[in-house]
């Protein structure tokens, strides 16, 4: 079989393996899309693990069960899960699933035309897809659980004022939560094809020069952007009482500094918010299944697993992309 093998952004390498027979309690999942992520080009975080083989936002088919597999069948449609809690851990009981300690086995990279699934994800981490999650559509499960489990970290409740700085797909996802949530929403980019797409997703009103923020305050800011600028327009747009969720990071060699002193007497929180649990992938599956948060329109790309090159460039420009897909069998 093909995959794509990733050895830094500018090098991707389409190579063969074996095709993977599943053994007991795991099966062989045919990748019709998957997702580029955002994270999947932030060299930083990816090259020490290099090469390998990338993709977690997967929706695909079961072709092959091992013995002892009950709940899917060949032909089922499927979403999986990059990897599950144990569900049993003081972590995940707290639901904090994604600092879960058990966490052991993980989906093989999805940008190739087969993965093998291991038995922990075929039990707790594999979905089957209704006929209302189309195969592009189930790209966008695992980044919006982690959008949906951003907004619950954060208190984000109906009538609430929310900034989310940076629109790229995570971005304008948040922009679409709050918004079905009844919130404001105030998007800020330097991309105006991006911040035309923040307009487009229901957003109050888009900003892109750092000069007007000063009359933007909200309860809630989202940091969708690694940009260091961002994180001072952070600082000086969260109100009273509000909290500054960091769903992107600057990379480790920068420093943010935090203005606690005003923080303080202020009761300002600052969250991070990773990845997503298993409540979260229900709720983004029942918000995809009925249409009370559309994606089509976020999908700018559809690529063979062939121009991957081309799809992580896209990704990386920025500036005339925001969800790019890749179908290994087209």
């Amino acid at each position: 079989m093909k995959v794509a093998r990733w050895y830094n952004n500018r090098d991707i390498r389409i190579e063969d393996m074996p095709a993977p027979s599943p053994g007991p309690g795991e099966m062989r999942v045919k990748v019709t899309a998957c997702g580029i992520c955002g994270s999947d080009v932030v060299e930083w975080y990816r090259l020490p693990r290099a090469p390998l083989i990338p993709g977690h936002e997967i929706g695909g088919v079961v072709v092959e069960t091992g013995e002892g597999v009950t709940r899917f069948r060949t032909g089922d449609r499927v979403f999986v899960a990059p990897k599950v809690p144990c569900l049993a851990c003081d972590s995940c009981r707290n639901r904090h699933y994604p600092v879960c300690a058990g966490i052991k086995d993980r989906l093989p990279g999805g940008f190739a035309e087969y993965v093998l699934v291991p038995r922990a994800l075929v039990d707790k981490g594999a979905y089957r897809l209704p006929a209302s999650i189309s195969d592009d559509q189930s790209t966008f499960i695992e980044p919006l659980a982690c959008v949906v489990r951003a907004q619950a970290l954060a208190g984000v409740v109906s009538g609430q004022r929310v900034l989310v700085i940076g629109c790229g797909m995570s971005g304008l996802l948040h922009v679409r939560l709050a918004k079905a949530g009844h919130c404001s929403v105030v998007a800020v980019d330097v991309n105006p094809f991006r911040l035309a797409a923040a307009a487009r997703c229901g957003a109050d009103r888009t900003l892109a020069a750092a000069a007007q923020m000063e009359e933007v305050t909200a309860d809630t800011v989202f940091l969708c952007t690694s940009a260091l600028s961002a994180v001072e327009l952070a600082w000086k747009s969260v109100d009273k009482g509000g909290a500054v969720v960091f769903f992107a990071v600057p990379g480790p060699d920068k420093e943010v500094r935090i203005p606690i002193n005003a923080f303080w007497t202020r009761e300002i929180r600052i969250l991070t918010s990773y990845y997503c649990g298993p409540p979260d992938i229900d709720t983004a599956m029942a918000h995809l299944a009925s249409g009370s948060i559309l994606v089509d329109d976020l999908i700018t790309h559809r690529l063979p697993l062939a121009e991957i090159q081309k799809g992580f460039q896209l990704v990386m420009d920025a500036d005339r992309s925001i969800k790019v897909i890749i179908r290994p069998h087209d």
